[in-house]
């Protein structure tokens, strides 16, 4: 498959530090421009990942009638459920110097539309998801109208997306620390002075399902980040170690996640819809108080300048001729008015659907191009991934569509959010398997299709 270097490629960062616009899109990083350790993949996914979107988050397992600790598992197993398969997929960028969504041509073919549409849709909710909380916090903080807030967090998170990779990985690093101080004062004052919820509400049968449902929404965040996973490992040189990328990871994305949901089931009676005036109450109207809503909105802006990023190349990978920076912008700007949409009615159940929906697809996904990379692997026998002999030889369209499309349809019973409860999660008493159903069922459509075409190359 081709790609037309006058849009897909260009200026690309020279080495750490460099914070010039990078205009390079989806074409793969030559292996002279690499640079960089695994290590920095830890802070890439640590401070994004300690957002008020976690926090709310974690209020789920109590909201269902979970006592903290049974809800403190599933949220656990969730978040290391999601987490793994970003670990594994980020580890493909040093080893073809590709994002998720443009390696992803290899087993989709021409059908890469239908996911690169899905992921670009998906990075503007998120920016919508985070930018609530965000815009909410900034408006709070400085008495601004909440649509004020929102402009001003989406407009910096803008800046960061267009300005690109190193940039992003720059404001990580410091925002790791800046974030860390943060939510640390914030448990803290959890600690001090608001006791650990105890009771369970629900039994038997319901708590089984709310325990399935706690985890599923959990694995709902980690594994939303699958489709970014290699984009911020592609400039790293073919040399560096897979299990340090791996774990690097695993360990940034996991603990950040705990922190913020354990944040949010210790405190679920304070973090009502509107987090940041939760987090305002808790830590008073004093300085302490301040910072802690600047970290949300700076939290924000972290999180979401990824998102216009991977945004930016998903719509490329769709098939639109812009340049990168361009369609960073597009993202943040579309993300701009889902936020005031969601901000405008019962944002409680407005999130909780959205976050949910814009999952589903990814463990098809997921599926396809882990059954796609194996058998590519397989082929080579041991050599070395040329990538540029890889997109030489794409598969056709229609195994991986097939595939994709039927492990969505399968998983619609297992659904359960505000809008629609498919009768399986009803009869399971509200138990969210959708998820795991649709990597299963794309899996076992796809391998066979997949390996009887390796069988006759």
């Amino acid at each position: 498959m081709t790609i037309e270097r006058p849009v897909f490629d260009g200026r690309m960062p020279a080495g750490s530090g460099d914070l010039s616009v990078e205009r390079h899109g989806i074409g793969p990083v030559p292996e002279n421009n690499r640079y960089g350790r695994p290590g920095r993949l830890f802070t890439v996914w640590f401070a994004p990942n300690l957002t008020m979107t976690g926090v709310f988050t974690g209020t789920v397992g109590i909201a269902l009638g979970l006592d903290f600790w049974t809800a403190f598992a599933a949220m656990a197993l969730g978040t290391l459920l999601g987490a793994a398969p970003s670990a594994y997929l980020g580890t493909w960028g040093s080893l073809t110097g590709t994002g998720q969504l443009p390696l992803s041509r290899l087993a989709f073919g021409r059908g890469v539309v239908l996911p690169g549409v899905l992921q670009w849709l998906s990075s503007i909710a998120w920016d919508a998801l985070i930018g609530l909380f965000g815009g909410d916090a900034l408006a709070r903080l400085l008495g601004w109208p909440f649509w004020l807030g929102a402009l001003t967090v989406l407009l910096l998170q803008g800046v960061v997306g267009v300005l690109g990779y190193e940039a992003i990985h720059r404001l990580q690093t410091v925002m790791t620390f800046v974030l860390g101080a943060a939510f640390l004062a914030l448990s803290v004052k959890l600690l001090d002075g608001v006791p650990l919820p105890s009771a369970a509400t629900a039994h038997g049968a319901d708590r089984a399902g709310a325990f399935l449902l706690t985890t599923t929404v959990a694995l709902s965040l980690a594994i939303s980040w699958a489709p970014y996973a290699s984009d911020f490992s592609r400039y790293l040189p073919r040399s560096s170690s897979r299990q340090r990328m791996f774990w690097y990871t695993l360990l940034g994305m996991a603990a950040a996640y705990l922190w913020v949901q354990t944040l949010g089931l210790w405190a679920a009676g304070l973090f009502t819809d509107q987090t940041a005036a939760g987090v305002q109450k808790l830590l008073g109207g004093g300085g302490l108080g301040a910072f802690g809503l600047l970290a949300i909105a700076a939290s924000a802006v972290c999180s979401n300048a990824m998102n216009d990023y991977s945004g930016s190349l998903a719509l490329q990978t769709a098939g639109v001729r812009i340049p990168r920076p361009l369609a960073a912008a597009v993202a943040a700007v579309l993300g701009f008015l889902l936020v005031l949409w969601m901000h405008a009615a019962d944002t409680a159940a407005r999130f909780q659907n959205v976050l949910l929906f814009v999952g589903y697809w990814i463990p098809g996904f997921i599926g396809v191009v882990a059954i796609d990379w194996l058998a590519r692997a397989r082929a080579r026998g041991g050599a070395p991934v040329d990538v540029h002999e890889e997109f030489a030889r794409p598969q056709p369209w229609w195994p991986a569509a097939l595939a994709f499309v039927a492990a969505f349809a399968v998983a619609v019973p297992f659904m359960d959010t505000t809008l629609y409860v498919g009768p399986v999660a009803e009869a399971l008493h509200g138990a969210d398997l959708a998820y795991f159903v649709a990597f299963l069922v794309s899996v076992v459509v796809y391998a066979p299709l997949r390996l009887r075409r390796a069988r006759g190359n």
